[in-house]
This record gives structure tokens, C-alpha cells and sequence, in this order.
């Protein structure tokens, strides 16, 4: 059962009880990068194995994700200045023991290429923060792939 969580604004992302921040060069440029993340929705799941579908909702202001696995999310954008960032929170979901929930893809130019950071943060019950700060390398595993599968589908390589 969806269960909606408490709604945040971007400056979540820097003050969540959780946050988990990753980052990897890719040799694909921003706008590139910017472009599947924030346009291409439906291939987000052709880079990133967690992922079983992803689709556009109200009109591009939002996004439903279907993770492998079950879990859902009903997401709100809440930046998507290209080719720098891209944010968004989870509004409804069914995973258990979240309070709330927003990532940001933050996208700086590295040479012809770019380093991507993203950072999940989170907030919910004690067990679901133990939980998160635990899952932290394969989550961390989880994003090194996808980016890596990313740079592969946009450069050819």
C-alpha cells in the first residue's frame, strides 16, 4: 500500500537525518548526462538495473518509478536546471519506514566528460536509517554501475 510522505524542498538534501553521496566521472558530457537523467524518463531503466520502468507524470512535473523488486515511487521534480542538476522527491511510496525522501543529481563539467554525484537522503524510522546506512556500499555499487552503463550507452564505448 502507497503511503505519502512528509513533503521536503531541495535544501533537504543537505540537512536529511540520512544522506548517502556518491560520485563518478563519466566520459559523456553534461548535457548528455543531464538529458538521460532529466528528459529520456522511460530508457532511465535501460542504464539503471534497479530500475524496471520509469515514466513522465503530470505533464513533466513528476515521475513514477517501479523498482525491481516492487517497490514504487511517485516522485516531484524539484530542479532540473541543465545541464547542472537534477532533483527530485518521492511523494507516495510503498517501501516501508520512510518519512521522506529526495535525491539530487548534481552534474559538474571534468574535461570533455563529467563527474556526476548524487546524493539519497532520507529520513524514517530507526530501523529504515540502520537499514540505509548498512545498504550504503551496495547502494553506492548500485550507482557505479548504472553510471558506468550510462557512459557506455552515450559515448559507445
Amino acid at each position: 500500500m502507497a503511503r505519502r510522505l512528509r513533503p521536503v524542498d531541495i535544501d533537504f538534501v543537505g540537512v536529511a537525518p540520512v544522506r548517502l553521496v556518491f560520485a563518478r566521472e563519466m566520459s559523456a558530457p553534461p548535457e548528455q548526462v543531464f538529458h538521460a537523467l532529466a528528459e529520456d524518463v522511460p530508457g532511465l531503466s535501460r542504464w539503471f538495473a534497479a530500475v524496471a520502468s520509469a515514466r513522465v507524470t503530470d505533464g513533466g512535473a513528476g515521475r513514477e518509478i517501479r523498482l525491481r523488486g516492487g517497490i514504487r515511487f511517485a516522485e516531484t521534480i524539484l530542479v532540473a536546471k541543465a545541464p547542472e542538476v537534477y532533483a527530485y522527491r518521492v511523494d507516495t511510496t510503498n517501501a516501508p519506514g520512510v518519512r521522506a525522501l529526495a535525491e539530487e543529481w548534481r552534474l559538474t563539467p571534468r574535461g570533455t566528460g563529467t563527474l556526476v554525484r548524487w546524493t539519497f537522503a532520507a529520513d524514517g524510522t530507526a530501523p529504515l536509517r540502520f537499514v540505509l546506512t548498512v545498504a550504503r556500499a551496495g547502494l553506492g555499487h548500485a550507482f557505479r554501475r548504472a553510471v558506468t552503463s550510462l557512459d557506455r550507452r552515450l559515448t559507445g564505448r
